[in-house]
């Protein structure tokens, strides 16, 4: 009896993975472009890595991710964790900053 499960799990492991990789993409990428139009000032504020530091690590992981390295390999995944921490953490203080009105 001949089963068919190996050549449909390449199909579902390519889809797993593309929608991996826009799901990281958007992370990093809106993170990227919210580091970048924030005042540099705020980031000391807050006690945090200065804008300089957020804007680039988040795109040295975002130009990795897009390199090739995909979102499953080891800088896929700190870029994930890099963007969800200035997502999470970084920009609801920065907001705070502006009397609880960001910019977003």
């Amino acid at each position: 009896m001949v089963y068919a499960a190996p050549i449909f799990a390449f199909e579902v492991r390519s889809v797993i993975q593309l929608i991996l990789l826009v799901f990281a993409l958007v992370i990093q990428g809106v993170a990227l472009v919210h580091a970048i139009t924030q005042r540099g000032d705020g980031f000391a504020a807050i006690g945090t890595l200065p804008k300089g530091g957020w804007v680039a690590i988040l795109a040295v992981c975002l130009l990795l991710t897009l390199l090739g390295f995909g979102p499953i390999s080891l800088f896929g995944l700190v870029g994930i964790a890099a963007g969800l921490i200035y997502l999470l953490d970084v920009r609801p203080g920065l907001r705070d900053l502006h009397d609880g009105r960001g910019s977003w």
